[in-house]
């Protein structure tokens, strides 16, 4: 008895191990990933929104399976697209290691960069990985501590380039990467906002968002107390989940299980936070300046 099985591979083509991957399709497919949109993905890749659709498109068909599930906030990896993500990263790695050996910048020297705990494991990595891209020969040196030591820090010599949070006017010259509203957020039913004094989850003294929470609170006579600090927002977040605490975050960290504190508990607004970066004007702190893309914001 014969037995049919299914596969999905396309029409006509009986062997689709021996066909190839395309290099600028995968590409464009981790800049989806990074980015979480066919817009801001274009703009990485310099092609059109309708381009990039086209590529997954003929990628989905190539592979015979879904790649990604498109909503009107985000653009997301399907199990098949997951799969896929990693052999697109090992291909576009191997090919920008073989363009750099034989193509590669020849700025080289060292680049001391200081940043606080937040970006360095949000925005920080992604950035080094393209300065690696475009520029291996420049070797690099992370130093993560408050906003206010990395500015002191770059007034003091001791970092070519200050990647920084900052809520008021930034202590020097820098260039303003993007911004968001700093918001109260609280566990979603949590009854920490309930207490008095209002408990409160901070960063380290020198942070642009505790020192943004405790001026607005102190400006408005409201008594609090500092019931958890971390040294990253996550450690902030994970004393919201808990329900020890409420918090001044980015409104982006707003999710399922953490809101933003109703109104009519009356905390005072706070402002926005931004994200700035200052560079010395050497070489290697330029060339990672010119990293920066409009993307970026979806990268942090």
């Amino acid at each position: 008895m014969n037995q049919k099985t299914s596969t999905n591979r396309p029409a006509g083509d009986p062997h689709p191990v021996t066909r190839t991957l395309n290099l600028d399709a995968a590409r464009t497919f981790v800049a989806i990933y990074e980015t979480g949109s066919f817009r801001r993905a274009a703009a990485r890749v310099n092609r059109s929104p309708s381009a990039v659709s086209l590529q997954v498109g003929k990628l989905e068909e190539q592979l015979g399976v879904r790649l990604l599930h498109r909503d009107a906030r985000r653009v997301r990896l399907t199990r098949q697209g997951e799969v896929l993500l990693g052999f697109a990263r090992r291909l576009v790695g191997i090919s920008d290691e073989a363009m750099a050996v034989f193509h590669g910048s020849p700025l080289s020297g060292g680049l001391r960069l200081a940043a606080p705990h937040d970006l360095g494991v949000s925005l920080v990595p992604g950035l080094l990985r393209r300065l690696a891209e475009m520029h291996p020969r420049i070797r690099v040196d992370v130093r993560l501590d408050s906003s206010e030591t990395v500015q002191r820090l770059f007034v003091e010599g001791d970092a070519n380039l200050a990647l920084f949070n900052e809520a008021s006017t930034p202590q020097i010259p820098a260039r303003d990467l993007f911004s968001e509203e700093l918001r109260w957020l609280m566990r979603d039913g949590g009854r920490a906002v309930e207490r008095d004094p209002l408990p409160l989850a901070v960063a380290e003294i020198g942070c642009a968002w505790r020192d943004a929470a405790l001026r607005a609170l102190e400006g408005v006579g409201r008594s609090y107390r500092v019931a958890y600090s971390s040294d990253t927002s996550m450690g902030q977040v994970a004393a919201l989940r808990a329900d020890l605490a409420v918090a001044a975050l980015p409104g982006s960290l707003a999710d399922r299980d953490l809101i933003e504190v109703p109104e009519h508990w009356g905390l005072p607004p706070l402002g926005r936070t931004h994200i700035y970066l200052a560079n010395d004007g050497s070489d290697t702190a330029k060339a990672f300046a010119a990293l920066i893309t409009p993307d970026l914001r979806s990268i942090a």
